[in-house]
């Protein structure tokens, strides 16, 4: 029956049970506190600490913002692309805004969300006890923007800076145009789809590319290696089919070559996306795939993808664009 104000539950009924038990005849029965227990708890409360901060190996420069991504300790050095999409779009994002930050190499389980990548701000205005909360992905465009816009208002920015960061945080802000939203439809579901194919269910890309990249890092175990492996399959698989009963590989791999050629019409003979003079968020997405795909000669096994997206000649010419302007510099 639903639970009556008016009527005591089942649970109260106990406790009234038990506390008039405790007190029968006028004397203490087993349930009272020992003196000598209670004295001890009254010197020594209980207490509730605060959440563990952050594991920190190796403690990043707190005056920077850093951004925690998947790459390897030579790669974050030299700034070189993450290897990851997903890291790889914020990483390129940052960069187009003008943002300054170092990069960390990291995982998942070091990850205050439980997924990369996260940022943690510059911890410059804070006490030597204090440290700047972290921001995942899903907060790091409303974060880099506020932060472009802090530092125009302080003119921590040159000129040109300014105006260039201002362009890259406008060509971002297509929250409201459906086009957009269509178009990145097909980053998020028909080239993601095909890339959870291609990377850790293609078993050859996996031995050789996923395998390295994600797995052996982690532990030198086999057993444990070899449950890692397992189950980044099984969770790429089990992704897959929440969209289809079955997974028809050629379907993946078809649909996929439409997204590449729709968003090459969409990109046209333009330098960047949706016509704009500066990269937005947009281009960082599409990037993100194609720069793995296409630059960081990852020993892939099977290039069905790569081939796919080799075709569209514009679509190659914009990841070598970017990379050229915003990661090739770095690395020289």
């Amino acid at each position: 029956m639903p639970h009556d104000e008016k009527s005591p539950t089942k649970l109260e009924s106990l406790s009234t049970s038990l506390s008039d038990n405790s007190t029968r005849g006028g004397k203490q029965v087993w349930l009272t506190t020992p003196a000598p227990i209670k004295h001890l708890f009254n010197r020594f409360p209980l207490r509730t600490y605060t959440a563990n901060e952050l594991p920190l190996r190796d403690p990043p420069d707190r005056k920077k913002n850093n951004l925690y991504i998947f790459t390897d300790e030579n790669s974050a050095k030299l700034e070189l692309p993450s290897f990851n999409p997903g890291c790889l779009k914020w990483q390129a994002y940052l960069k187009f805004l003008g943002i300054q930050f170092s990069i960390v190499p990291s995982n998942n389980h070091a990850s205050p969300t439980g997924a990369l990548p996260f940022l943690i701000p510059s911890s410059l205005m804070l006490t030597a006890h204090e440290s700047s909360p972290p921001i995942a992905s899903t907060n790091l465009q409303r974060w880099a923007q506020e932060e472009v816009s802090r530092r125009a208002v302080k003119k921590m920015l040159l000129p040109d800076q300014t105006e260039n960061a201002e362009k890259a945080k406008s060509a971002g802000q297509h929250a409201s145009d459906m086009r957009h939203e269509a178009y990145m439809s097909l980053l998020d579901c028909k080239i993601r789809n095909a890339w959870l194919y291609f990377l850790y269910l293609e078993s050859s890309n996996f031995a050789t590319v996923a395998f390295p990249l994600y797995i052996a890092p982690c532990s030198s175990s086999f057993l444990v290696r070899a449950a890692l492996a397992h189950n980044l399959r099984i969770a790429a698989k089990s992704e897959l089919l929440k969209q289809s009963t079955v997974i028809d590989v050629e379907s993946l791999y078809m649909e996929c070559e439409r997204a590449f050629s729709a968003l090459s019409q969409l990109l046209g003979n333009d330098l960047f996306f949706f016509a704009a003079d500066h990269p937005g968020l947009f281009d960082a997405s599409v990037f993100a795939y194609t720069n793995v795909l296409l630059h960081r000669q990852l020993a892939f096994s099977e290039w069905r993808m790569v081939e796919d997206l080799s075709n569209f000649s514009n679509l190659v010419q914009h990841q070598q664009r970017i990379y050229k302007l915003y990661f090739e510099e770095i690395k020289s």
